[in-house]
């Protein structure tokens, strides 16, 4: 699948988007989100908020070897 992913800053109503030409008489979904800056890799999150707030009970170098070895 060919996708076309465009982020467009302060859009005019309505919003015209020109496709490649092998989009041409094709259908095509066109999905429109309002962007969220933290999901998408373009802003940072801050996680001085949850900093600190795990409390890790037993040994965690033993469960991380437990986990590996269910995998073999």
């Amino acid at each position: 699948m060919n996708a076309v992913r465009k982020i467009i800053e302060n859009p005019t109503n309505p919003l015209t988007i020109e496709l490649p030409k092998d989009y041409e008489n094709k259908k095509v979904e066109v999905i429109v989100m309002k962007l969220d800056e933290t999901v998408n890799g373009t802003g940072k999150y801050d996680f001085s908020d949850i900093a600190g707030k795990l409390e890790w009970k037993g040994d965690a170098l033993a469960q991380q070897k437990k986990l590996r070895d269910e995998w073999q």
